[in-house]
């Protein structure tokens, strides 16, 4: 966690005991991203449901308690939780989870599936059609029984570290990360987005067989996909054009297309994303 306040590592003491952040993950924590979302709820927090408790976070719950007449510390007790209602109820692992529920324990198991790489739509504390597949996504990817329910064994797998990319990457080309891979928002960017100029090259990032490369719908545009080795996929989408062919094998820095900003996009960029065995990882884990 970061260095903070004496009164905010109250806070954080309260919500040790209601969330936890995978070891790998100290900076953010399930139990303030729940936190956010049920201030968010309340018209009270606008801010990017990140985990991380911050300013925007802190007075928030400080206007909260003004109107519901609490001691105005910023502290999210006990008291401040009950007052929030049904987002403020329900630790994570108080209960199981099924598709119906809403809840302080639904937000934090959203924040949780998405940054294992299996986010929902958003991250509402509405356990919805969305969020359900993303829980038999998740349990399958982690070796439980795909039942829709998250229970002590699904609890136990989300306590650990996320996936990190096991096969070390190049950069398919030069520029800045526009947005990181991680929260966006009250939804999670599943990958990185690194913007260049209309019509800059885009290279392979390891070794492979492209196994798609065709116009895509949902907001991807023209997308190529290639299958490395270990269960590791790159995902190249926006390309104004698309030079590689599916079946093609590929090497490192093999031109697979430009960049562009066709499907789901303000301006020309690279959305780069890469998964393991379907899970979403970061892939600043395994770029230089």
């Amino acid at each position: 966690m970061r260095t903070c306040r004496p009164r905010s590592v109250a806070l954080l003491a309260v919500l040790a005991a209601l969330a936890f952040a995978p070891p790998a993950a100290a900076s953010y924590n399930a139990g303030i991203a729940a936190l956010q979302v049920a201030l968010h709820t309340r018209g009270l927090y606008s801010g990017t449901i990140d985990g991380i408790k911050g300013a925007g976070t802190t007075n928030a719950v400080k206007r909260f308690q003004r109107q519901a007449g609490l001691p105005v510390d910023g502290v999210a007790g006990a008291k401040t939780r009950k007052a929030l209602g049904r987002f403020g109820r329900h630790l994570l692992g108080s209960r199981p989870l099924h598709r119906g529920q809403t809840g302080w324990d639904v937000a934090a198991l959203q924040f949780l599936l998405a940054w294992h790489g299996f986010p929902s739509a958003s991250i509402d504390g509405g356990l919805g059609s969305h969020t359900d597949r993303a829980l038999r996504r998740f349990q399958r990817w982690a070796g439980v029984t795909p039942d829709g329910v998250a229970g002590p064994s699904t609890i136990a797998a989300l306590r650990k570290a996320p996936a990190a990319c096991p096969l070390p990457l190049a950069w398919p080309l030069k520029g800045p990360i526009g947005s990181p891979f991680g929260p966006r928002g009250n939804r999670f960017h599943a990958g990185i987005d690194i913007v260049a100029p209309q019509g800059a090259p885009i290279a392979a990032a390891a070794p492979g067989r492209v196994v798609y490369a065709a116009f895509a719908g949902g907001g991807w545009g023209n997308l190529v996909v290639v299958l490395h080795s270990g269960g590791v996929r790159s995902l190249y989408a926006h390309l104004s054009k698309i030079d590689a062919h599916r079946g093609e094998t590929v090497a490192t820095g093999t031109r697979l297309g430009l960049v562009g900003a066709t499907g789901d996009a303000s301006g020309p960029h690279l959305h780069f994303e890469v998964r393991l065995r379907g899970a979403a990882v970061d892939p600043r884990s395994a770029l230089p």
